[in-house]
């Protein structure tokens, strides 16, 4: 059976719940539920369980130390040209960057192709569907851009499984990968 899998930074309750504060006066996003909140450190995809398993190996051999999140900022992804996702920015830093090295190092040895993307830290607050005028797209990043959270310890990271619903993802835990110092 095929598992849709991706590795992430769970985050605190109290986070979800001071993100899901944002959500709102927006009209034509899907926000996401706080429930869903997560930081992507590496999108894996559709994998079958014999490479589930060596994920998870891989994973599992990954040593690094907890480190401190801080997200800060609202920007917007855009695809040619078209607002597709409003998130909440997190900072980069040297204990986030080497966790996210680690987790693409582990994965490549476990065969999988590199990310072509560049590691990009954010939290997805909403999707959008380019049904939002732009004006207020802009004015609700400006009304937020001073946003930021204290920093919360990390210390551990999760591979989660993906199941696309009707109206949003349902992301399961699958393994919790602990941070030691």
């Amino acid at each position: 059976m095929a598992m849709r899998l991706f590795v992430a930074l769970d985050l605190p309750p109290e986070v979800k719940t001071r993100l899901s504060g944002l959500a709102g006066g927006l009209p034509g996003v899907r926000w996401v539920p706080p429930e869903n909140y997560h930081l992507t450190l590496r999108f894996i995809g559709q994998v079958n369980r014999p490479e589930a398993e060596e994920v998870d190996e891989a994973l599992a051999a990954i040593r690094a130390r907890p480190f401190e999140l801080t997200l800060s900022g609202l920007g917007i992804f855009e695809r040619q040209g078209r607002p597709t996702a409003l998130w909440v920015g997190v900072e980069r830093t040297p204990g986030l960057q080497h966790l996210q090295n680690k987790v693409e190092t582990a994965l490549q040895r476990a065969g999988f192709e590199p990310e072509k993307r560049r590691f990009a830290p954010h939290v997805t607050l909403a999707r959008l569907d380019g049904a939002v005028p732009p004006d207020k797209l802009i004015g609700f990043v400006q009304a937020h851009n001073l946003f930021r959270l204290e920093p919360v310890r990390v210390e551990h990271f999760v591979l989660f499984s993906s199941h696309l619903g009707k109206d949003q993802a349902t992301y399961t835990p699958e393994v919790e990968y602990a941070l030691a110092a």
